[in-house]
């Protein structure tokens, strides 16, 4: 089977990924330990293999016979990763947007759709999602160099609509709501212009933001415990709880910012 996609820059960091894979242990967890074959794909992991090394090691928790397999499209990479593989629970293999032939109920691919034109967005979606086991999900996103601002969304198995979308900071080194506009998934992050929901949305955190000012005194915990409650008390639809919102967490329903 032939891998389809782009050779991407490669850049990653250990804990790079550390946000989303959090949320991905939550998220998909149940699709996990309901899975006949807990299968896990980190596609496009990059220039080292560690971020797949970690998925690994945070969804052990969830499933202790999980198994994690890193797919590059670059052999030179997939080569180089083969002294940190922990077969049968961690392996690597070259494979890009077809999955290589492999049917995982959960897929992360992060900093890889970045790297491409919005307008190959809902072929790349519709070619992953079609592999995804039954009740599999596709979580795709982008984040900084250091983990400390994220966003993605959610898709099912055999959909090229998401479910969700995610934002997720450092509260501690989070200046304002509106960063988020640098890191969302390439198919929002150039609607984030007036007249477009997910503009809407950034504009509305921010406010809740400047709003909750006073409460920085009691860390920046308290104050987007505030934002976030504002916002879903003017109407947004929050889907999680204060439990994800104190790990700097929000997730609302795609609709809400589809293009």
């Amino acid at each position: 089977m032939k891998a389809q996609g782009e050779i991407t820059r490669g850049t990653t960091n250990p804990n790079r990924l550390r946000r989303v894979d959090r949320w991905i242990a939550w998220w998909c967890g149940r699709a996990l330990a309901d899975a006949a074959d807990p299968l896990v794909v980190d596609l496009g992991y990059g220039a080292t293999p560690i971020t797949a090394v970690e998925l690994r090691a945070r969804l052990l928790r969830v499933r202790p016979d999980v198994r994690v397999v890193g797919l590059e499209i670059d052999p030179a990479r997939v080569a180089a990763a083969q002294p940190a593989a922990d077969p049968p629970g961690l392996t690597f293999a070259r494979g890009g947007f077809e999955l290589a032939g492999l049917r995982p109920v959960v897929v992360r691919a992060f900093n890889v759709l970045r790297q491409y034109d919005e307008s190959a967005v809902p072929a790349a979606w519709s070619t992953i999602t079609t592999a995804l086991a039954p009740g599999g999900w596709l979580i795709e996103g982008t984040c900084d160099e250091l983990g400390r601002l994220g966003a993605w969304v959610a898709l099912r198995a055999g959909s090229t609509v998401p479910t969700t979308l995610t934002l997720a900071a450092k509260l501690s080194t989070l200046e304002s709501p509106a960063t988020f506009a640098e890191r969302l998934p390439k198919a929002l992050i150039h609607r984030n212009i007036p007249g477009e929901p997910v503009y809407d949305l950034l504009r509305a955190l921010d406010d809740g933001w400047r709003h909750a000012a006073p409460l920085a005194v009691f860390g920046p915990r308290q104050r987007w415990l505030d934002t976030v409650s504002r916002l879903r008390d003017a109407g947004w639809p929050v889907l999680d709880t204060h439990h994800r919102w104190r790990l700097g967490e929000l997730t609302v329903p795609w609709p809400g910012t589809r293009p």
